[in-house]
């Protein structure tokens, strides 16, 4: 069992306040992402639960055990946390074997020479580089090093696994690779991870929830599919998702128990079940429409529900096709399909947009108010 709890957790550098009233329960067996741009405070909160940095204020529970205490200042020793870390730089001993490397905590735990032995094996066959097991760090790509340094933490059975950024100093193919590795020990072995990341691409694919930071604090916590849908202000909407989310400039009003919304597009009418919890403006307000790339479906036909607009520029990449739009009102947004798809400069095509694929969010707030679905 590893449910952690952080409880207003407060950590500065001098002046510097780098986290700010942190609050994360991350529930036993969770592969959870703390994700954010460099600076956001992730892996320091990261340090925090290994051990390796002690907050000013605020307390921590692993399994209802408290490793922190600040207003009492009891820090629990990394010894005591019952975890592993494993860090962007894969940290091997030059001189010791793949074996060595791996074995070399196990025999601190003084553990038999038989249970080691079985521990290497099992950690090694784990990770798919049992015929390395002879070889130094130095006769190692950097992906087989990164999987030895993985092996290691996981050989020691650790109910808690922490990952800085392990996968930031590998190329696309072998992150590629890595994902699904770090998926398959999850589920094999049941250990908490949670995993430092900027890259959302790792964060959406592997998690099972994420925790979104933004300049000390975290803004969101939620499901990849949740983030991914319902960014839950225009700073998480406009971090999310690759190629990046299309705002448009509208304005808003409740009419009833609807709300409308105009802007260059269309003009749109949505329930108030779709509404979230954060409170609306009174009259008339202005709004952001939020509209994700590959919802956008276009077609050279006109039809009942097609929205006449010119392609500006047509970008075939394999796999998907970008095309960069413009309203009838000058307005810039980008379609994604998938395929190969050719369109010509300033030709008039039709967007079709599903409105419940569409998220508002206040402008002067930032905050979203209706959601997708």
């Amino acid at each position: 069992m590893s449910k952690i709890v952080l409880s207003h957790i407060d950590k500065f550098y001098g002046d510097n306040h780098v986290l700010r009233d942190i609050n994360l329960t991350i529930e036993d067996g969770d592969f959870m992402t703390l994700l954010g741009p460099s600076g956001c405070g992730k892996t320091t909160t990261l340090r925090v639960v290994s051990g390796l940095e002690r907050p000013q204020n605020g307390i921590m529970t692993i399994d209802g055990e408290e490793m922190i205490n600040a207003d009492l200042a009891y820090y629990a020793e990394p010894s005591k946390r019952g975890l592993n870390l494993v860090f962007q730089s894969y940290a091997l001993w030059p001189h010791m074997t793949v074996r060595g490397n791996i074995a070399f905590g196990l025999k601190i735990q003084k553990l038999s020479k038989e249970e080691v032995d079985k521990r290497v094996a099992d950690s090694l066959r784990m990770m798919r580089i049992e015929e390395y097991i002879d070889r130094y760090p130095n006769e190692l790509s950097g992906g087989q090093q990164q999987r030895v340094a993985i092996a290691r933490a996981v050989a020691s059975n650790p109910k808690l696994l922490l990952l800085d950024e392990p996968l930031s100093n590998l190329d696309a193919r072998l992150r590629v690779d890595m994902r699904s590795e770090l998926q398959r020990i999850h589920r094999e072995l049941g250990t908490t991870i949670i995993y430092v990341t900027h890259d959302q691409v790792e964060a959406l694919t592997m998690s099972t929830r994420i925790a979104l930071f933004k300049a000390g604090e975290i803004s969101q916590v939620a499901t990849p599919m949740e983030l991914y849908m319902n960014p839950v202000d225009l700073e998480a909407a406009d971090f999310i998702g690759n190629p990046r989310i299309n705002f448009l400039e509208g304005t808003a009003h409740m009419d009833g128990a609807k709300l409308v919304v105009k802007c260059e597009l269309a003009e749109y009418e949505f329930d108030k079940s779709d509404m979230t919890d954060q409170e609306v403006p009174g009259g008339e307000f202005p709004v952001v429409v939020a509209i994700r790339p590959e919802q956008i479906h276009l077609t050279k036909e006109k039809s009942t529900d097609g929205i006449a607009v010119k392609v500006y520029a047509n970008q075939p990449a394999g796999s998907e096709t970008l095309v960069s739009l413009q309203g009838a009102g000058g307005t810039d947004f980008l379609a994604k399909e998938i395929g190969l798809a050719q369109y010509e400069i300033d030709q008039t095509v039709y967007a079709h947009i599903a409105p419940e694929k569409i998220n508002i969010y206040d402008a002067a707030s930032t905050r979203l108010i209706k959601r997708t679905r």
